[in-house]
């Protein structure tokens, strides 16, 4: 079982952080701030001059020009881990937040200016990762009897939708620009590999077949290319995504194919789980770390 899917508190992992972009053409890397904490997983906004990223349990936005981060007002939602995702219409963003109850994480909706959340699943535990391009469905990783599979629901809550039942793990769902597919990471084949189904869950498809275990693939906005994070087989478990290991950001053509090597990092858990392109697919967004003496 992934050790990371069990209930967690707000991490104090005593590293740096760094919030860096990369042209995916030339591979420049560029470092935009750095952290004294733990802030993980940027989402870049659709008018491409804001970052959006957890930290210490709550969200922020990085404003790009003024480099500068202003807390989202949250209510509640103050346990929020690395799984955040904006609506197509950048309106709303959903989170994945630890319940003070249980500590078990459990899907809410927000306004992205800050305002009251939304609970959207009431089972638990529920991991988002993706959110519809018509802005109907959200799609997540849930354990349900001790199974971790793929699912949706309706954007504005109801009864939840299984699509895979597959024994180990099945994590990281995210749709196609074009909402046909959906794509994941899978332990199915023995090392976490990266997968693509119709939308529906009918007909998946492994897309990576190397010796590595690959995780969150995130296509980009003209649907062309997918970025994903890699760990080195041995490295890991194959269910296991750790933070403080090096590894690769690599990016691939959404029809399959040879993947290329686009950073290579000390990170891991943080730096890629979410959707971070740019709107125009020339960069990427994530977060890259360093350990405090």
């Amino acid at each position: 079982m992934n050790t990371l899917k069990e209930p967690r508190q707000v991490e104090s992992r005593n590293v740096k952080s760094y919030l860096e972009t990369v042209d995916v053409e030339s591979g420049a890397r560029t470092v935009w701030a750095e952290f004294d904490e733990l802030i993980e997983a940027p989402n870049w906004t659709a008018d491409g001059q804001r970052l959006i990223y957890n930290s210490q349990g709550y969200i922020y936005a990085f404003d790009l020009a003024s480099k500068t981060s202003k807390r989202i007002e949250s209510a509640y939602v103050n346990q929020c881990n690395n799984d955040h995702v904006l609506s197509p219409d950048n309106r709303y963003i959903a989170v994945s937040h630890h319940t003070r109850e249980d500590g078990q994480s459990r899907i809410y909706v927000f306004p992205l200016e800050g305002g009251r959340p939304t609970l959207i699943t009431p089972m638990a535990p529920s991991y988002l990762h993706g959110w519809s391009p018509d802005g109907s469905t959200l799609a997540y990783c849930a354990e349900r009897n001790g199974q971790y599979d793929i699912y949706t629901i309706p954007a504005d809550g109801g009864l939840e939708t299984q699509l895979t039942d597959t024994p180990g793990l099945d994590d990281g769902p995210e749709y196609s620009p074009d909402g046909k597919h959906i794509w994941f990471n899978s332990v199915r084949s023995g090392l976490m590999q990266v997968w693509r189904m119709e939308a529906d869950g009918s007909h998946p498809t492994q897309m990576t077949t190397d010796e590595s275990n690959n995780w969150f693939p995130h296509v980009s906005p003209d649907g062309k290319q997918v970025a994903y994070i890699t760990y080195r087989k041995g490295d890991v478990e194959p269910g296991d995504h750790p933070p403080n290991k090096q590894v690769e950001i690599r990016v691939m053509s959404s029809e399959g194919g040879d993947y290329r090597t686009l950073v290579q990092l000390f990170g891991g858990q943080g730096t890629l789980n979410v959707n971070s392109w740019s709107p125009d697919s020339k960069q990427l967004a994530f977060v890259s770390y360093e350990l405090k003496e």
